[in-house]
């Protein structure tokens, strides 16, 4: 994996926070690579295979390995970090910071998985150590990398693997996809990451009540291709490598949304392992229910802090008679813009309605996946879906509102494939981006939400401001439910240009905040937004949802540093 320099967010000098601006993951020179996972995957049925072909050390050396692993993990970590005079990873100078283990007790942790679990369910090897607390994708990671990768197989094994980590005081983060962007995965305090790599089975698919069980690893498109003969699908989209668990965790939306909401719809019932071990099932299968608190809902959104999802019910929906896909550019940011707003408040049934501004379109253009040139104009992407009577009324009446905001005629894709080729394109933008970056550059992907009627103002202010950056700077999105993202192409090298960059940024949020908008429309908050929620919600929300945090993880040993801190600074 490529080290590269990351932009610091503006966060506070403190220890428990600690994202350095020049991070770069430390070499596991002395560590030993005591399994290797690189071999592990699932065939082409579904079904998983291990890999045990790499050598453990021996009984004699293996605890010494392993300590010296653990020791190296924790090194890492960096300033802030040390150790204290009784040994412990993390030596806490406030009071009502949660105290983790020492490193004697994570070896015996170890230890104790391995022993219950077998060898190759927990590996220690510095790639994986890596390759789960650092993301290129992401514009903030944490210093400190985790000791330890486990890999279950069942509820059973989370279950197993929980009640170890809180008998020695380990921390645990749940990882499924590994494609989010605020951090959401890594591991600040260290400690126990939970990969759900062969967890990603459909367990139980109902057709005739229209929902499917699910482990938390199986990918949204691979669920969809699996079940596609049933005429049913699940309508939420995100990035095409996200997994339902990671999808759960940030309460995630797409380009479907206009028309078919975020997770937090779609979701009928969840199996949750507990920070204890015990394992809960939020409710069961009837789409509608008044038994008792919502649990299901605290769950979506919560990004593994209260709980670690193993098991979802999920909705289905059919599969629509007619999809057309269509595009249609506009002379300024503002009328594609405002078109979105309209066509909302006019109730318009449209599937998806995305916004890509000319970078954007220069993107699709360079990456070349749609067999055309499209102009290099602010362009709204539509998915119309329906009955062909239905659709045809739709693409109308769009087509009406659009061209009275000054919109040029709309081009549709003549087939499928085009349609499908186009659709991706939009889909791939920020890959498409990634790929045409220079060497040594890095780009920071963030979003914000704003009632509807606030988009054209944010999104024109917003868009002048990103293009006074003079770098390659861009906005897209699903603006159908007031949502959009920007991503910044900078120089991580270049102290001016990223400190323009992150006022750029932060202005955007604040902007959105003043807007009664959100500072995160579907990217969750992670480590990355944690200043801006205060900003959102307040000391008494963030107090309220601390205490049931405290309820569901009275450790701190969910996933923490996400969201919010045990404490305020």
């Amino acid at each position: 994996m490529r080290a590269s320099g990351l932009l610091s967010r503006g966060f506070p000098a403190n220890p428990r926070i600690l994202c350095r601006p020049d991070y770069r993951p430390i070499p596991f020179a002395s560590a030993v690579r005591s399994n290797s996972f690189a071999s592990r995957g699932s065939g082409g049925d579904g079904e998983n295979s291990r890999s045990r072909s790499s050598p453990s050390p021996g009984n004699s050396s293996k605890s010494w390995f392993l300590s010296r692993t653990i020791l190296v993990a924790s090194l890492a970590a960096g300033i802030g970090y040390g150790f204290g005079s009784s040994g412990h990873l993390w030596q806490p100078k406030d009071t009502g910071i949660p105290q983790y283990g020492s490193t004697k007790d994570f070896e015996k942790a170890i230890a104790e998985l391995r022993a219950k679990l077998g060898e190759d369910t927990i590996s220690t090897d510095e790639d994986d150590l890596q390759r789960h607390g650092f993301s290129e994708w992401s514009s903030v990671n944490a210093d400190r990398l985790p000791v330890a990768i486990a890999y279950p197989s069942s509820t059973e094994d989370v279950s197993e693997i929980a009640r170890v980590c809180n008998k020695y005081k380990m921390p645990m983060v749940p990882y499924s996809g590994g494609s989010s962007l605020e951090a959401n995965f890594s591991a600040p305090y260290g400690g126990l990451t939970i990969d759900f790599a062969f967890m990603n089975h459909i367990l139980d698919l109902h057709e005739a009540d229209m929902d499917v069980v699910v482990q938390p690893s199986i990918q949204w498109m691979d669920l969809n291709e699996k079940i596609k003969d049933t005429g049913l699908f699940f309508p939420v989209d995100p990035g095409p490598s996200a997994m339902i668990g990671g999808m759960i965790g940030t309460n995630c939306s797409g380009t479907n949304a206009v028309r078919y909401g975020t997770m937090k719809d779609w979701v009928i019932n969840l199996t949750v392992v507990l920070a204890d071990g015990s394992v809960m099932k939020t409710r069961r299968r009837p789409r509608k229910t008044s038994a008792g608190y919502n649990l299901t809902g605290l769950f979506v959104g919560s990004e593994g802090t209260l709980g670690i999802v193993t098991e979802a019910t999920l909705r289905l929906a059919p599969i629509p008679e007619e999809t057309r896909v269509g595009v249609v550019s506009f002379p300024t940011i503002r009328d594609a813009a405002s078109t979105a707003m309209q066509l909302i408040r006019k109730g318009i049934p449209v599937q998806c309605m995305e916004i890509l501004d000319d970078v954007q379109m220069d993107v699709i253009n360079k990456a070349g996946g749609t067999g055309r040139t499209w102009k290099t104009l602010p362009t709204l992407f539509f998915k119309f879906s329906g009955t062909k009577a239905g659709v045809a009324d739709s693409i109308s009446l769009t087509r009406n509102l659009a061209k009275s905001n000054n919109a040029e005629a709309f081009e549709f894709a003549k087939n499928e494939t085009e349609a499908h080729d186009l659709w991706s394109a939009r889909k791939q933008s920020l890959w498409s981006m990634m790929a045409l970056r220079k060497e040594g550059s890095e780009v920071w992907s963030t979003d914000v939400a704003v009632p509807i009627s606030r988009l054209p103002d944010i999104i024109e202010i917003s868009k002048r401001e990103l293009d006074d950056l003079g770098i390659f700077a861009s906005i897209l999105g699903h603006i159908g439910d007031g949502n959009f993202h920007s991503s910044i192409m900078y120089d991580p090298n270049d102290a001016d240009e990223k400190q323009r960059v992150e006022k750029v940024v932060y202005d955007m949020v604040d902007r959105a905040l003043d807007m009664e908008g959100s500072c995160t429309g579907e990217h969750g908050v992670g480590l990355g937004k944690k200043s801006s929620l205060k900003k959102e919600l307040g000391p008494n929300t963030i107090g309220a949802m601390r205490n049931v945090k405290k309820a569901f993880d009275p450790h701190w040993l969910l996933n923490p540093g996400k969201i919010f801190d045990p404490q305020d600074n």
